[in-house]
């Protein structure tokens, strides 16, 4: 996994391009983390979710997980994120790994997951993309994810497979096709093997940035960790 600090080099460039990600590492600095976290955590309080390092009663239990992660989302609103963290000077960095400047951005949304939610597994997963490129080679979009806190290994981090931007390519060269890989696999590690597509699991320290191509198949992931996962996630789009 490739693990870059500003500025980009002309290599950055070309590993997105092969591969559709790039993690950011320390992109904001941690102390403006710890301040969002806060913020979260006062926010999990008042809604009767988390407190002290502990489960609150709480309807959001009796839901599948990643049914509680939409939940949260919608529930936790911090006011002034978005210009906080999706910043001029991360929408430039966009701007050089797609070669022009988004047109548009969506707002900051949360991805809260909370802890202990059972085993990790890359089995039954949501593989998806939220837009459709058309035509499949044109970037639609680059999606930046935040990790307000450190997201551990099986900590709920967004999965996203990496090379999955150029599956149509495979296909036409009579390789199985991706989603079908993904629907029967009992292992799907050995099974992408010689595919050139891997899965990256977005972990890593406060402060980090991921930036996915948006043609990329991605999924939330279980929580397998005793702390809650903290990240944060906005579309900047492409115009023509």
């Amino acid at each position: 996994m490739a693990k870059r600090t500003l500025p980009l080099q002309p290599s950055d460039i070309d590993f997105f391009n092969a591969e559709g990600y790039l993690q950011l590492k320390g992109f904001h600095p941690g102390k403006q983390m710890a301040g969002i976290k806060k913020s979260i955590m006062d926010e999990l309080r008042r809604l009767n979710v988390w407190a002290s390092g502990k489960s609150l009663p709480s309807p959001l239990r009796a839901l599948p997980p990643f049914q509680q992660i939409a939940r949260l989302s919608t529930l936790v609103k911090i006011p002034g994120m978005h210009e906080a963290v999706m910043t001029p000077q991360l929408s430039s960095v966009i701007a050089s790994l797609a070669g022009r400047t988004p047109s548009a951005i969506q707002d900051t949304q949360l991805l809260l997951s909370l802890p202990n939610q059972g085993t990790w597994t890359l089995e039954g997963l949501n593989w998806h993309v939220d837009v459709a490129a058309e035509p499949p080679t044109s970037l639609p979009g680059i999606q930046a994810f935040l990790l307000i806190d450190e997201v551990s290994p099986h900590g709920g981090a967004t999965l996203t497979l990496a090379g999955s931007h150029k599956a149509m390519a495979r296909q036409a060269a009579h390789q199985p096709a991706l989603r079908d890989i993904l629907k029967t696999s009992t292992d799907l590690a050995t099974s992408l093997q010689g595919t050139g597509i891997h899965v990256v699991e977005m972990s890593g320290q406060a402060g980090d940035v991921f930036l996915m191509d948006m043609r990329l198949l991605h999924t939330p992931s279980i929580n397998a960790t005793k702390h809650i996962r903290m990240m944060a996630t906005a579309r900047f789009f492409l115009g023509a």
